[in-house]
């Protein structure tokens, strides 16, 4: 069997069995791959004569600016041609930094024709952020668009340099691609092992590391996210995510496009949930997934007044609140999915079409992965049953993980003893093998001897009508050690004050035992890296010098303050 049919024995299996997961589980296996190139070997032929909408940008009007299969193959061949031309070549490394816009999908695809190494840049970087970009990814090429030059500046001076949308000294035209010729015939042949995409993680915990994938490892490991999202030939898929991170990958390339669906792009300036709404109905979206932020405001408006009724929605990147999930059940009869994986990863777990979804839980594991629950740490403390580090086994390697942290030797090595992919998150699993997150092993503690996970306390926090976003971690304190304390975002309309901090700790007391109780709350704007997560580091480490120094903010309190709560 050729690698390209192995491919596509792989995509049909999947897609002739949508709903039996426990069958896909037991009999998916990963195609064996040598010489690959998934935008010449699986892209192109699916766009041969195929003038089906591709790509197309959406709002509340509808469809708007749109590419066929077919005219995204020849643009691409273009791209890859202009590239060819102006000294890119195979292995060079090239930072791509686009909004979503037409010509980020052609260089893509026409970077990988071409056998470059692309690393994928938010365009909310700053100057500081590509410095560091260029220097430990080793950019030799860089196309973006006229918000992004004057942050380049001068890096990668020595390679090409193309702007979509500007004329700019030093800077070449991307509009030198519609003279290129629409025909691409590569010199050599890829090899599925070959360097793709190099990523930057978005640092929640620490410094971002370098994830290396290869033309296997996210195009084809993408199969088992095609296979979560439901997504069908012929389907449109809406995914919101910002260029630059890997869940763009994930949703808006890889595995929508596997399947032979449609990707709908939604680009405002800035979210309006009342538009996503809107942009759904009118672009008649079939699957939809969005991350937990863009969830918890959409339950704030009419849910109802969507006309359109989709039949797969979905969310990843941050466990999503179950009462997120009970909002949208009541209104539109439809179960939010969800999805977990990492930059360093495909999807590693989800409740996957078809299958029964528990409240609370992030699934089970994706075909073509055996997870396994281990230790965290050095194991010496006592976790709660059934619970521990997520981790894959790696006798085989599944396909969709990463290479390694390319410049951190070390941290690979500790992420893959004992023979395991150890993730950095901490899940329970029940006797039906459902995980369910508790959190990043740096973000989990223990308080008077009980390990406290921050996410189970901040989906109890959301609920409070006042409570937009809440962030939990340890505060020191002479007795216990340390307690949880919440730092709150309120709703608009919500005033922070001392009656609201009572109302939110008795609201809190309510609903879980004692040794759970949130005990100190305060109201801040929470510290995020660019990609919106938040980083529980900072305020763990601002915490913890604030105790030091004997400093409180006015905005803090504790529930010592309130002798109503005694008892």
């Amino acid at each position: 069997m050729s690698d390209v049919a192995a491919f596509q024995a792989a995509r049909d299996f999947l897609l002739a069995n949508p709903t039996d997961y426990r069958r896909v589980a037991r009999e998916f296996r990963w195609p064996e791959l040598g010489d690959f190139n998934w935008a010449l070997d699986v892209f192109d032929p699916m766009a041969a004569g195929n003038d089906r909408m591709a790509l197309g940008f959406a709002d509340p009007n509808g469809i708007g600016a749109s590419r066929s299969f077919a005219e995204l193959s020849r643009r691409s061949n273009r791209v890859a041609n202009l590239l060819l031309d102006r000294g890119v070549r195979r292995g060079d490394r090239l930072l791509l930094m686009l909004p979503n816009s037409i010509p980020l999908w052609e260089t893509l695809l026409g970077a990988m024709k071409v056998g470059a190494v692309i690393i994928p840049a938010a365009p909310q970087l700053t100057s500081d952020d590509l410095a560091d970009r260029f220097a430990r990814g080793d950019a030799k090429h860089v196309v973006t668009d006229r918000d992004g030059c004057p942050k380049v500046g001068r890096l990668g001076e020595a390679g090409v340099r193309l702007v979509i949308d500007a004329e700019a000294p030093d800077w070449q035209s991307y509009s030198a691609v519609d003279g290129a010729a629409a025909e691409f015939q590569p010199a050599d042949r890829t090899k599925s092992t070959d360097p793709l995409l190099l990523y930057f993680t978005s640092g929640t915990t620490a410094k971002p590391k370098l994830v290396l994938h290869t033309h296997a490892s996210y195009p084809v490991g993408h199969l088992v996210t095609m296979y979560w999202l439901g997504a069908r030939p012929g389907d449109r898929h809406l995914n919101i995510s910002s260029p630059g991170w890997a869940k763009h990958a994930w949703s808006s390339v890889f595995a929508p496009w596997n399947a032979g669906a449609s990707i709908v792009v939604f680009n405002p300036p800035r979210v309006d949930p009342g538009q996503v709404l809107e942009t759904i109905a009118r672009a008649e979206v079939d699957t939809f997934c969005g991350p937990p932020t863009l969830w918890r405001m959409l339950i704030n408006e009419d849910l109802t007044s969507c006309r359109h009724r989709l039949r797969e929605a979905m969310s990843a990147g941050e466990p999503l609140n179950p009462e997120v999930i009970e909002r949208v059940r009541s209104a539109w009869g439809l179960t939010i999915r969800e999805g977990y994986g990492q930059t360093e990863t495909t999807l590693l777990v989800g409740s996957f079409p078809g299958q029964p979804v528990k409240p609370g839980s992030m699934g089970l594991p994706a075909p073509g992965y055996r997870i396994t629950l281990r230790p965290v740490g050095s194991g010496e403390e006592e976790a709660a049953p059934n619970e521990g580090e997520i981790a894959v086994a790696l006798d085989p390697p599944p396909l969709g993980l990463m290479v390694g942290y390319l410049d951190d030797p070390a941290k690979m090595a500790e992420a893959r003893k004992e023979g395991f992919y150890r993730t950095g998150d901490v899940a329970t699993i029940d006797a039906d093998g459902y995980l369910t997150y508790v959190g990043r092993s740096d973000d989990v503690f223990k308080s008077a001897g009980y390990r406290l996970s921050p996410f189970e306390l901040e989906s109890v926090l959301i609920e409070h009508p006042a409570v937009a976003e809440a962030a939990v971690t340890e505060s020191p304190d002479p007795v216990r050690g340390v307690v949880p304390k919440a730092f709150l975002v309120l709703r608009s309309g919500f005033s922070p004050d001392r009656h609201l901090a009572l109302d939110v700790l008795r609201f809190v007391r309510a609903r879980v035992p004692p040794f759970k109780r949130i005990r100190r709350v305060e109201f801040a704007e929470l510290p995020k890296t660019i990609s919106g997560k938040i980083r529980r580091v900072d305020l763990r480490l601002a915490e913890r010098r604030r105790a030091a120094e004997g400093v409180r903010s006015p905005l803090a309190f504790a529930e010592e303050d309130f002798p109503e709560l005694k008892g």
